[in-house]
């Protein structure tokens, strides 16, 4: 079967009343969205063996899998999580698949640390947007399609993402992952769902604000889920505001993330005594 990373999240919180015993061993692959770790491995744990895949509507759907390796079998299941929770390393029908300097076009270093913009060329790579060819000679500027996403590469040529390019949150000079932050909400016994974007601040230039939506029968205040997220991660990436409510989706489960950009934007900056919802 097949389900972006929501429809996993539905399963693995489904009520024990709709519950049924697996007959063996179910496959499913997930993408759309980065899984979060916990997800994957909470689905494992149900006994589904996770397969993740990543790619866009104009590499015609996935491109990458995150191939596994028999060497990792004797890793832990938490480890086992995170491996898969990456992108992987390109199809057969994808010429190639790199992460790049976007202004330089070289590539980055294999250490899991230096961030660049993933980009495809190959066979199942489109020819562009149809009637558009100002938005096509920018998506193909250099000889490679450009996705948007940023990411990393791991000393055995894995790709992780980190965020999309509009997403990503920069604080104080530093570059935050929202994927990073909310792996770590996700791994909240009490959080059911949750998104992070930036929050404009005039004196960070923008902070991490999560939306959560809690499970039920859960509570939990915004100020113990920040101190949670503190422990888990450097102070600056951990959310400053925390909103409690129902996350706005597209019809295949995806987060709207502009729709609550607006809402951040609305909200003011924190530094300057902005209203805050926690």
């Amino acid at each position: 079967m097949g389900g972006a990373p929501t429809v996993l999240n539905m399963i693995i919180n489904a009520p024990a009343s709709e519950r049924l015993p697996l007959p063996g061993k179910v496959s499913v692959m997930t993408g759309g969205a980065p899984p979060p770790s916990q997800v994957v491995l909470s689905m494992e744990r149900l006994g589904f063996n996770v397969c993740h895949s990543y790619g866009l509507t104009e590499t015609y759907g996935p491109g990458t899998v995150c191939t596994w390796k028999p060497e990792w079998n004797s890793l832990p299941l938490e480890a086992q999580a995170k491996i898969k929770s990456r992108q992987g390393v390109n199809h057969l029908g994808i010429e190639e698949v790199d992460v790049k300097d976007p202004v330089t076009m070289k590539s980055v270093p294999w250490d899991a640390k230096t961030i660049g913009e993933v980009m495809f060329r190959g066979n199942t790579v489109m020819n562009g947007y149809l009637n558009d060819p100002k938005a096509t000679r920018e998506a193909f500027k250099d000889g490679w399609f450009r996705t948007g996403d940023l990411g990393v590469r791991h000393p055995d040529g894995y790709i992780e993402l980190k965020d999309r390019s509009k997403d990503i949150i920069i604080s104080g000079g530093e570059n935050i992952s929202t994927i990073e932050v909310e792996s770590v909400l996700f791994g909240h016994p009490a959080v059911l769902e949750a998104a992070v974007v930036g929050r404009p601040d005039d004196h960070w230039g923008e902070t991490p604000c999560a939306f959560v939506k809690l499970k039920e029968g859960y509570q939990l205040t915004g100020e113990e889920l920040i101190a949670y997220c503190r422990e888990k991660l450097p102070r600056y990436m951990a959310p400053r505001t925390v909103v409690f409510e129902e996350l706005p989706k597209t019809s295949t489960g995806k987060t709207q993330k502009f729709l609550l950009r607006e809402k951040t934007k609305a909200m003011g900056s924190l530094a300057s005594g902005g209203k805050s919802k926690l």
